[in-house]
């Protein structure tokens, strides 16, 4: 393979692209003659045909508009490495991230613009889900974690914590009463969340004098999803304990009704999680040190 074939694929893109050859050496500051000359060596390198050319117009073949695909990725995965080996660079390329959706709704989607006008070449690509992601099999930077972690093969840097709170429906509280204390969970019905991993539903955790109480109430409705948790709630099919930020607008709107105040639930852990501190690249970086000033002032 040429050393120049760098250069070349850049070419060839721009000549895709615009459409033409005398446009390409425009926009590169090159001569017209050295952009046909590259687009030759490509081919003859190859031994395929990119471009069918006329003293008209040019066309790209099934398999140049293959290349073209191929090359403009490569080209991408050379611009990210060079960025990572660079502090003089800002940040760019593709960012995957793996976010709860209850810190997706309530946290970080409010404020994703203020990160897109910090970092405008960064390419965020966000997977919202309550499940257990696999960082490397699914090609994942960066997962926010809520609850306590369990993958020890992990980086891992603790954000903060989040409260929860313990609501049900109006329609709920009419139907079946009010609970006043734990106690009385016995004879009311929950919408329970399980993990999807382990399949263990989660405990309800209190503090009553000063020391942790944990409940697992009887469910009516068994969860793997925040969204969903919420939903039930919202339709009166039972008590649920989420957290406050993705709560509060229910709250405030008179959908949901906070109960048992006077045992407050214990606040779960926060984390972000990546696979490698050495190879941080410089889009993981800006990520969490921009969400952990974010959670904080959000949080306070």
């Amino acid at each position: 393979m040429r050393s120049n074939m760098i250069e070349y694929m850049t070419i060839f893109i721009q000549v895709v692209e615009l459409g033409s050859f005398t446009k390409a050496a425009d926009v590169l500051q090159l001569h017209r003659p050295a952009v046909s000359k590259a687009i030759q060596h490509l081919e003859d390198d190859l031994g395929i045909k990119l471009i069918h050319r006329t003293t008209r117009k040019l066309s790209v073949t099934a398999e140049g508009d293959e290349f073209y695909q191929r090359a403009k990725h490569v080209l991408a995965e050379v611009d990210n490495m060079m960025a990572s080996f660079s502090p003089t660079l800002p940040p760019r390329g593709r960012l995957r991230l793996d976010v709860p959706l209850a810190l997706a709704h309530a946290i970080i989607i409010p404020h994703l613009m203020a990160f897109q006008s910090l970092y405008p070449d960064i390419e965020m690509v966000l997977v919202s889900s309550d499940k257990k992601t696999d960082l490397i099999g699914e090609g994942v930077d960066c997962v926010v974690r809520l609850g306590e972690l369990q993958d020890s093969s992990f980086i891992s840097r603790r954000i903060g914590e989040i409260r929860m709170v313990t609501c049900a429906a109006p329609s709920y509280l009419q139907r079946h009463g009010r609970p006043t204390t734990l106690a009385d969970l016995e004879q009311h019905r929950a919408v329970n969340f399980f993990s999807d991993h382990s399949r263990d539903v989660m405990e309800w955790k209190f503090i009553e004098n000063g020391v942790v109480v944990s409940r697992r109430p009887v469910g009516s409705m068994l969860v793997d999803n925040s969204d969903i948790l919420l939903s039930c709630a919202l339709a009166g099919l039972g008590i649920i304990q989420a957290s406050c930020n993705a709560l509060a607008p229910h709250i405030a709107s008179g959908k949901l009704e906070a109960i048992l105040t006077q045992y407050p639930c214990v606040s779960k852990p926060v984390s972000v999680m990546y696979p490698d501190r050495r190879n941080l690249s410089p889009q993981v970086r800006v990520f969490i040190d921009w969400f952990s000033d974010l959670f904080a002032r959000q949080i306070a």
